[in-house]
C-alpha cells in the first residue's frame, strides 16, 4: 500500500471512501465461529499452506535481487514472471500490459478465467510491487498470493460461471496507484461497464492486524462481510486505506469497488484488541514499508481467513451450480484479409475452453464465392488450441467481398466470421518495397520514434550504412518506441515484412526476460524477443503480413528495459515487399 497523503478537502474525503487500501486481521482470542452461511458451504478451502508458498517464493525472489521487488526492478519482474506462469499452467488467458505511463515502466499482469460470459465480470485486484526497502511479503505479497491460489483453486474445480472472472497483479502501485490508474485509462466506457465489481486486496496478513473491509455497507461488499460475520469477527470499516490503494482507481472511474484489508501503520485501539485480539496502541504492522516486511510479519489466521473470504466471494457471485457442460469459443485474427486471382491468403483459427472440459472440435468454413477455397491445418484441434486457416483463389475466382463462416463444430456448434474481398489477379497488385527509408539513412521521416532511437552513434554499430534504430540501451528504467504506418495494396501474392536485428545485452541470465522488444503490426503481437535472445551479429527476422492485404497498418517496435544491466535492441534494413 503506498503511503497516505494528508488532505483537507472533504469532497476528496467522500469520494475516498468508494476506494480500498491495505488489508489484515488477527487472530488470537477471536470469537468462536459461528455457523458458516450457505454459500461458504459450497466454496472450496483454500490451502493457508500454498499461500504461504507463494509467499516463501517472493520472499526469496526479493533476496535474490537486492532485498526487493520494487516496480523496474529484476525482483518486480521476477515476481511477474513467478506468478504468469502458475497462470498459464493452469489454463488462464494471461496478459501482461505495460504500463509506459508508470514511474518504472512493467507489466500489469491481467488473467481471465474462460468462461462465464465477457460481459459479466468480477474482478479481483492486489499490487505485486514492493517498496526499495524490503521484499514487502505482507505488503503486497500477502494480496498478490491469496489471489494467486484462488485463481489456482478456480482453475482445478472448473466450475460452472455465471460470470466472467479477471485477476490482475498491478505495477508501480507504491509510486501512487500507477499500474491500475493505467489499465483503467485504457479501459473504453463499454469494457468499464462490463466490470460489475472490483474486489482490492492490499495487506492481508498484518501480524497485530484488524478485520477491515472496504465500503463495508455496500452491496458489493456484502459477500466478504457474510463469510467474516460468519465466524462473529464485527470487521470495521478500513478508513486508513481510503485513497490509498488500487481500487480507488476504479472508484474514480464509476465502478463499484470493495476488499479485505488488516491493516499497515494505524494503530490498534483497544476496542479492537479486545474484539479481534493482539496489542492495542501498536501498529497494525510495525514492518510497513520496511526491511523486516518478510515471511515472518504475516499473521496466518487473518491471511487464511482473507483467502478463503475471496473464495467464498468468487463462489457466490460467479460460480452456478452443477456439472458444467462441455463449451468451447471460435475466433479468427485477423477477421478480415484479401485475395487476388490466382493467390492465397492465411489467418489464425483460435479455440478456447470456456466451460467444462477440452473437447475435439472440427473446423469447416462456409460462404466461399465460387472459385475460391478455405482449408485448415490442422482440420481439428483440441479446444485450446488454434489452426492455419489457407483461403485461395482460382485465377477464375468470384471477385468482391464476402463473408466467410469458420465454424467449430463439437458437443456444440460455435461460428466467427471473416471478411474475405477477392480482387483479380492482372493489374490488382501495385507490389514492390513499402517501407519509407528503410535503413534509416533520410533522417527520421516517415518513422516516429522517441528520441535518439534513430542515430548514427557509433556505440552500436548498423548492419549497413552509419544510421540505424538503436532502442534501450541506458542500463535503466527506459521504454522506446519506433513506428511506421503503410498501406498493403490488395491482389498480391506475397506480403513479407522483413528487419536485421541484433541485440546485445550486459544480463548474464540465462532464464529471465528481463528486458524485450515487442514487434506489432496494430495492436497484433508478431514477436516478442529479450536478453535471451542476444548474438554477436545482426540476424534477419521475417514475418506474412498477407492478412492485412488491403489495411492501413502501423509497424511498431517497442523496447522496455528494466532498472539495471543494460539490453540493446539494433534494427536495420527494414522491408516490407509486396508482390
Amino acid at each position: 500500500m503506498r503511503r497516505s497523503t494528508p488532505t483537507t478537502s472533504l469532497a476528496l474525503a467522500l469520494v475516498a471512501t468508494l476506494t480500498t487500501a491495505s488489508l489484515a486481521g488477527t487472530a488470537s482470542a477471536a470469537p468462536a465461529p459461528a455457523p458458516a452461511p450457505a454459500a461458504a458451504l459450497a466454496a472450496p478451502d483454500v490451502s493457508l499452506t500454498n499461500v504461504q508458498a507463494h509467499l516463501t517464493q517472493l520472499n526469496a525472489i526479493a533476496s535474490s535481487n537486492g532485498g526487493n521487488r520494487r516496480a523496474g526492478s529484476a525482483g518486480y519482474a521476477a515476481s511477474v514472471s513467478y506468478v504468469k506462469g502458475k497462470l498459464q499452467a493452469a489454463g488462464y488467458t494471461v496478459t501482461e500490459q505495460t504500463c509506459t505511463s508508470c514511474t518504472y515502466p512493467g507489466s500489469n499482469l491481467i488473467a481471465e478465467w474462460p468462461q462465464g460470459p465477457a460481459d459479466q465480470v468480477v474482478m479481483f485486484g492486489s499490487h505485486l510491487d514492493s517498496v526499495s526497502a524490503g521484499p514487502g511479503i505482507n505488503d503486497n505479497g500477502s494480496g498478490s498470493a491469496t489471489l494467486l491460489e484462488n485463481a489456482l483453486v478456480l482453475a482445478a474445480q472448473r466450475p460452472t460461471m455465471t460470470k466472467r472472472v479477471r485477476f490482475a497483479w498491478w505495477n508501480g502501485e507504491e509510486q501512487g496507484l500507477q499500474g491500475s490508474k493505467h489499465y483503467v485509462n485504457q479501459l473504453s466506457s463499454t469494457q468499464r461497464g462490463y466490470i460489475k465489481g472490483y474486489y482490492n486486496f492490499d495487506m492481508v496478513g498484518s501480524p497485530n492486524g484488524g478485520y477491515f473491509i472496504n465500503r463495508i455497507t455496500s452491496a458489493t461488499a456484502a459477500p466478504l462481510k457474510a463469510y467474516w460475520d460468519s465466524f462473529g469477527i464485527q470487521p470495521e470499516e478500513n478508513t486508513e486505506g481510503q485513497g490509498r490503494s488500487d481500487d480507488y482507481s476504479f472508484a474514480n472511474a464509476g465502478i463499484q469497488t470493495s476488499g479485505y484489508a488488516a491493516g499497515a501503520s494505524y494503530k490498534k485501539t483497544s476496542a479492537q484488541a479486545a474484539k479481534w485480539g493482539g496489542t492495542s496502541g501498536a501498529a497494525y504492522d510495525g514492518c510497513y514499508h520496511r526491511s523486516c516486511d518478510t515471511t515472518s510479519n504475516i499473521n496466518t489466521t487473518v491471511l487464511n481467513r482473507s483467502a478463503d473470504g475471496v473464495a467464498y466471494t468468487i463462489w457466490a457471485l460467479a460460480v452456478g451450480g452443477g456439472t458444467p457442460a462441455n463449451d468451447f469459443s471460435v475466433a479468427v485474427s485477423p477477421t478480415s484479409g484479401s485475395v487476388a486471382r490466382g493467390g492465397s491468403t492465411t489467418a489464425t483459427v483460435s479455440t478456447a475452453t470456456t466451460s467444462g472440459s477440452a473437447q475435439t472440435v472440427a473446423l469447416s468454413a462456409s460462404g466461399a464465392p465460387s472459385g475460391v477455397t478455405v482449408a485448415f491445418s490442422p482440420s481439428s484441434v483440441t479446444s485450446g488450441g488454434s489452426a492455419t486457416m489457407t483461403v485461395s483463389a482460382s485465377a477464375s475466382a468470384t471477385t468482391g467481398t464476402f463473408t466467410l463462416t469458420v465454424t467449430g463444430t463439437g458437443s456444440a456448434t460455435r461460428t466467427a466470421t471473416y471478411t474475405l474481398t477477392v480482387t483479380g489477379g492482372s493489374g490488382g497488385c501495385t507490389g514492390g518495397q513499402l517501407i519509407g527509408n528503410g535503413g534509416f539513412e533520410s533522417g527520421s521521416t516517415p518513422w516516429t520514434a522517441t528520441s535518439g532511437v534513430i542515430t548514427n552513434d557509433s556505440g552500436q554499430a548498423a548492419r549497413t550504412g552509419s544510421y540505424k534504430a538503436w532502442l534501450d540501451g541506458y542500463g535503466s528504467s527506459h521504454t522506446d518506441t519506433l513506428s511506421q504506418s503503410v498501406t498493403l495494396p490488395a491482389g498480391c501474392t506475397s506480403y513479407t515484412l522483413a528487419f536485421w536485428l541484433h541485440i546485445d545485452t550486459a544480463e548474464t541470465t540465462t532464464s529471465t526476460a528481463y528486458d524485450k522488444l515487442t514487434v506489432q503490426v496494430g495492436s497484433t503481437t508478431l514477436a516478442t524477443y529479450s536478453n535471451l535472445n542476444k548474438a554477436s551479429g545482426y540476424t534477419q527476422r521475417s514475418f506474412n503480413l498477407a492478412g492485412y492485404a488491403g489495411q492501413t497498418v502501423t509497424l511498431k517496435w517497442t523496447g522496455v528495459e528494466d532498472a539495471s544491466l543494460q539490453t540493446s535492441f539494433v534494427v536495420d534494413d527494414v522491408t516490407l515487399q509486396v508482390g
